[in-house]
């Protein structure tokens, strides 16, 4: 029912300004406005925006500094028990390259399942990691406010569920998005009238991470030949990805625990932009690091082969399958791990005094301004879809 009721709310694209199903009771308006999301802490100390809705750690900088609160992490959205366990950040690869080389992508896989797992037993080594990686592990400063981007992490990492099983649960959140994603017309390619039993078919390749599985639960790691060109994997700056960023910055732990290792070129603060993929002492891939801003960069780089793998989150990753991009989701790498927030001072502590603080703002011919990440991100569709479910109106702005 709730999956039906998603598809029904979201049919009326995302610029609509009223709910296809009619709510019992109307509210106000808000308005969505689509920014970077490093931007949003500043344009919400300086009250340029009245909140967002964004993956973390920006959740986190708002509590952390004080500059804001957190209404609902994005598991608890309304109606409840709709988002549990929805998918965000998965591993890709494009088809040629993993089929071409599917030994080197079966140890990467490996090492980020074992760096996954190391992540919920050092959550404290990981927050530092990040905030290294992030922050380059010093200051923040908004306004007045400086804060520590280690706290800043540590505040994170908790909110995020670290997970590489392609679970059913995954799986299902992965088509409640296909449809949103259908309904609000993102798809008009290979998915948009694709039979239901041939969609997973064309999103995913399980195989890798069933070698890398079987490969960690065995304790021995195969090494790969070598390749005589650079691979190159893209991410996003967000602690969503800190499996990569604890592979690499922890890559000696891993070296001689488990055999394998992404060892970078230059041990320097902050992000790594070259590193070695090293199996059992044999250095055996070059890669190149890529730092993109969004999912959908990443997926046009993976479409002319400028990045051959990429971590990115699955509905951008979707669209670009349904363009034509020869690429297959692999295995999930995290679920959750976003929040809606508002600034400190607004008269809000859990959803109703939210929507009531909108009837508020809108009756004064001042509507909220929240900003969202990407239009079609997953952040979008959750925000839009909770505020169309509880009767408000949602424009872009």
């Amino acid at each position: 029912m709730a999956a039906l009721l998603i598809l029904a709310l979201l049919g009326a694209g995302c610029v609509s300004e009223t709910p296809v199903i009619p709510p019992e009771e109307s509210h106000g308006e808000v308005g969505i406005m689509y920014t970077a999301a490093g931007q949003m802490p500043v344009l919400l100390s300086t009250g340029q925006i009245d909140g967002y809705m964004v993956w973390q750690p920006f959740v986190s900088v708002a509590t952390a500094s004080g500059i804001g609160k957190v209404v609902s992490f994005s598991q608890d959205l309304p109606p409840a028990g709709t988002w549990t366990d929805h998918t965000c950040c998965a591993l890709s690869g494009r088809e040629d390259y993993i089929k071409a080389n599917s030994d080197v992508v079966n140890a990467i896989a490996a090492l980020l399942i074992l760096s996954g797992d190391y992540i919920q037993e050092n959550p404290d080594r990981t927050a530092e990691i990040s905030a290294n990686w992030l922050f380059g592990g010093g200051d923040m400063t908004f306004g007045d406010v400086t804060i520590s981007s280690n706290d800043v992490l540590k505040g994170s990492i908790p909110t995020i569920r670290f997970s590489s099983v392609p679970s059913t649960e995954w799986l299902q959140s992965n088509d409640r998005f296909i449809e949103a994603l259908r309904d609000i017309g993102y798809l008009t390619g290979s998915l948009k009238d694709a039979p239901s039993e041939d969609v997973r078919e064309m999103l995913y390749d399980f195989s890798n991470y069933e070698a890398a599985r079987a490969m960690v639960d065995a304790g021995e790691i195969k090494t790969p030949q070598k390749l005589t060109k650079p691979l190159s994997l893209g991410y996003l700056p967000s602690d969503h990805d800190a499996p990569l960023f604890v592979a690499i910055k922890d890559w000696e732990y891993f070296n001689e625990k488990f055999g394998i290792a992404l060892k970078p070129r230059v041990n320097v603060p902050g992000k790594v932009d070259v590193a070695d993929l090293i199996v059992n002492g044999v250095t055996v891939a070059e890669v190149k690091l890529v730092q993109g801003e969004g999912g959908a960069q990443l997926m046009t780089l993976m479409a002319t082969d400028a990045l051959q793998m990429a971590y990115a989150g699955t509905p951008p990753t979707i669209s670009a399958i349904d363009k034509g991009t020869a690429i297959k989701i692999l295995f999930p790498t995290q679920n959750e791990g976003s929040g809606l927030v508002v600034a400190a001072s607004a008269p809000v502590t859990d959803w109703d005094s939210f929507i009531a603080w909108i009837d508020a703002r809108s009756a004064e011919g001042t509507p909220l301004k929240i900003a969202a990440p990407i239009r079609g991100s997953i952040q979008d569709v959750q925000i839009k879809y909770a505020l169309q479910d509880s009767g408000v109106v949602v424009k872009e702005v």
